[in-house]
């Protein structure tokens, strides 16, 4: 595909870049959705940037959004919520879809399912520990 035919294929749709949102991660993220807002701009198309922790739903509405590109990292940007949000609306994104999203977050579950389908992974073990938060 070639930069002019992306052009071509984008020409009049609305693009956001999600960035921000309410993870530990939101510092990155919002540098990775200024550097992506960057390069949408050097093919000549203005895109929206929205921060996923304020008025997701009303923003998109809003800006009659097309195309998502999120730029998110670790919870509620990458574990699928997102993604559900967008499907729900009817907009397209790029990336992982809802269930490859949920389950690259859970590791225990990729394993799981990994060893069902008979693709080899290293060894591993799942940790249980009712005094500790490991999520944080």
């Amino acid at each position: 595909m070639t930069l002019a035919s992306i052009k071509k294929r984008l020409r009049g749709r609305r693009i956001a870049v999600l960035a921000g949102g309410s993870s530990c991660e939101r510092e990155v993220s919002l540098r990775s959705g200024w550097n992506v807002c960057r390069a949408i701009r050097k093919i000549g198309i203005e895109p929206v940037s929205i921060d996923p922790a304020r008025d997701l739903i009303g923003a998109l509405k809003r800006h009659r959004i097309d195309l998502v590109f999120p730029a998110l990292h670790g919870r509620s940007g990458e574990d699928g919520i997102i993604q559900g949000v967008l499907d729900y609306l009817g907009i397209a994104y790029a990336g992982s879809g809802v269930l490859a999203s949920a389950l690259g977050m859970d590791k225990v579950a990729s394993k799981k399912i990994f060893a069902y389908e008979g693709i080899p992974t290293p060894a591993w073990q799942e940790i249980h520990d009712p005094r500790r938060d490991f999520r944080k």
